[in-house]
């Protein structure tokens, strides 16, 4: 066996374990409140929030789901919050790309944890974005009261879901709700403000105030059918529009909906007829290399996602710690911008280090994001980045002004963008290749992938050393014994929050994903992007 293949294996094996690691957390998290609440659901006549999403969605057609690592690790005093407490996927209904939101009421009863709130958000700024239609699964008890400081009164909480109702009605993008459990308090405005609003007999009930505190505040007493079940809301109040039996017969009256929408303009998304990738899906697992130390060639592994020979490289001599090019997944037209890890010569014969945006690198990436804007071609960015170039050399040559000149382009970018962390996402790097902040359509990372200011050994070193003058200033003195521990506790800790877990428990990334399924995953948000008409590109101001 050659050393190639020697690295190969050592790089699958390695990769697979971090994949059946992050796998084995989006099981747990699937599992909800446990399988006793889930069960007692069941007694109660419901389906789960994930057997309705199963029941609604088109069988055998691709799904993605957002946040399924959500709230992992997070809330550990209040019992947990898994997947935040609330299931989002997107999927087919009828043929249509939806997405789908169903409060989970094996946690908590559905109630909100500000880390739900922040996945609601989500799930409507996708639906916005790409002009998909959404539909929301009620079933929870409202804020959860505990934690209601930090999830009711600013911009980005709670009463930013009504207002996102309000605006998605005006842009005329489909919001059909099913009351299927609890709608309580501020949550009743949910599905009242979406177009549509369905409820299920026995188990839905909508109310601003439920039978207890009725009581307290006027003396009133009522039972929940009666203050606000469905014959109540379907009959009297006239706030429903439909009344259904059961889940069952809920879902499928969706469906119905869903299947009645008319077309609707699209962006124009250039898209042929698919080839398959010239190197096999699972090469990814073997191509990427383990612990992500050494240097690799983003081409081989981009081999494994484009369709075969649809790469056509733009200045593949200029930049070349950057790699762009036009290529097509799965058909669909896409400008990629990757990062290189291999150690290269520039133009001058002067060595280059991979995972590294040089000044040159963000001139080149530049003008190639304008070109994708102005061809209206979507943008796929694939991470694995350590940030720009430092020094007196780069400082000299402008590398803050190019870099800048980089961030502008991506900031002010039209067309969809969509962002793969593969490896390390760290800095400004960060930034100028679409991190969250810069607005991607989707972005999904690796089991392999780290999202920091900066590398673990590196923020090791100077926070340990922060720390050790600050304690020599007070008269403690460390040996080199306890600088070596401190850097170590300090590293140890600081890896854990640059995982992909971390990130994804605070919906950084939207998912944690398979390698082998990024293909199938950009191809579904291209085409969800397709529904939403791309806007003219304009630059704005950059200096030259």
């Amino acid at each position: 066996m050659s050393e190639a293949d020697i690295t190969y294996n050592k790089n699958e094996d390695a990769n697979k374990l971090l994949w059946a690691q992050i796998n084995k957390k989006i099981e747990h998290a699937a599992q909800g409140g446990g399988h006793s609440r889930l069960e007692k659901i069941r007694s109660q006549g419901k389906m789960t929030a994930r057997e309705r999403i199963e029941a609604l969605l088109d069988i055998d057609k691709p799904q993605f789901e957002v946040g399924a690592l959500a709230g992992t690790d997070m809330y550990e005093e209040e019992g947990g919050c898994p997947s935040a407490g609330v299931v989002v996927i997107i999927g087919y209904i009828k043929n249509r790309l939806c997405i789908v939101v169903a409060n989970d009421a094996s946690v908590k009863a559905g109630a909100w944890f500000p880390i739900t709130g922040k996945k609601n958000l989500r799930a409507q700024e996708i639906a916005m974005e790409n002009k998909i239609p959404i539909i929301y699964l009620v079933d929870s008890a409202g804020i959860y009261l505990p934690l209601q400081g930090e999830i009711f009164a600013d911009k980005e909480h709670f009463g930013r879901i009504f207002r996102n109702n309000a605006k998605m009605s005006s842009m005329g993008i489909p919001q059909i709700a099913a009351v299927m459990g609890s709608c309580v308090a501020g949550g009743a405005y949910l599905p009242i403000m979406s177009d549509e609003a369905l409820i299920v007999e026995g188990s839905g009930s909508i109310f601003l105030a439920g039978p207890y505190l009725v009581k307290a505040a006027i003396g009133e007493d009522v039972d929940s059918e009666t203050l606000g079940g469905a014959t109540t809301h379907a009959e009297i109040s006239g706030v429903t529009d439909y009344k259904l039996p059961n889940d069952k017969a809920c879902l499928d009256k969706i469906r119905d909906l869903i299947g009645l929408i008319g077309a609707q303009p699209k962006a124009g998304i250039d898209r042929i007829k698919s080839v398959k990738p010239s190197a096999s899906e699972n090469d990814l697992f073997g191509i990427f290399p383990e612990k992500g130390l050494k240097p690799y060639d983003m081409r081989t592994l981009l081999e494994a996602i484009i369709d075969a020979n649809s790469f056509n490289e733009y200045k593949a001599e200029y930049g070349q710690t950057i790699v762009c090019g036009y290529a097509r997944i799965d058909g669909w037209a896409v400008g990629i911008v990757a990062n290189q890890r291999l150690i290269t010569k520039n133009g001058k014969g002067e060595m280059q280090f991979g995972g590294v945006i040089y000044s040159d690198s963000a001139d080149k990436a530049t003008r190639f994001i304008m070109n994708c804007n102005q061809k209206k071609v979507p943008l796929v960015f694939v991470h694995d980045v350590t940030g720009f170039m430092v020094g007196t050399r780069s400082e000299h040559g402008g590398i803050i002004k190019d870099g800048a000149k980089m961030v502008n382009a991506v900031a002010n970018s039209t067309v969809p963008k969509f962002t793969v962390v593969v490896g390390n996402s760290f800095g400004a790097g960060n930034y100028a290749m679409c991190g969250k902040a810069y607005d991607p359509r989707l972005i999904i990372a690796w089991p392999s992938a780290k999202i920091a200011v900066m590398g673990g050994n590196q923020a090791a070193s100077v926070l340990a050393q922060i720390q050790i003058y600050s304690q020599k200033a007070k008269g403690k003195i460390y040996s080199k014994e306890e600088e070596i521990n401190l850097v170590d506790e300090i590293k140890l800790r600081y890896e854990e929050q640059t995982s992909p877990t971390y990130a994804a428990a605070r919906l950084w990334v939207d998912a944690v994903i398979d390698p082998r399924k990024t293909r199938q995953i950009l191809s579904m948000g291209i085409e969800m992007a397709d529904h939403a008409q791309i806007e003219q590109f304009n630059v704005g101001v950059i200096q030259t």
